[in-house]
């Protein structure tokens, strides 16, 4: 696995295509191979917000720089300071340009 580096940002969360709330992010992303980009961060949210959403396989962060993550949270996830940690699976920039160190 590679390293890529870090994005940041804010967005909006929704699930199953409907808006659930505004949220931040802070991920670190990873070239797995044979060809997969994935990332592990932290979504800041409120603990209702996180209660609505893990566990969901349609969950999506629309950032408001126009990406569209697909985000997992676990089913026994925690929001700790209205963070909690998720697993990023789609809509990661494979540039490793795009990607800060």
């Amino acid at each position: 696995m590679q390293y890529l580096g870090r994005i940041s940002g804010s967005g909006v969360l929704t699930c199953n295509g409907e808006d659930v709330t505004r949220a931040s992010y802070v991920i670190e992303g990873f070239f797995r191979k044979p060809s997969r980009v994935v990332g592990t961060g932290e979504i800041g949210l409120s603990g209702a917000a996180l209660r609505q959403l893990a566990g969901r396989k349609d969950v999506q962060l629309l950032t408001d720089d126009g990406r569209v993550l697909t985000i997992g949270f676990a089913v026994t996830a925690v929001c700790i300071d209205n963070h909690a940690e998720a697993d990023i699976t789609g809509g990661l920039p494979e540039t490793p340009a795009l990607w800060r160190h």
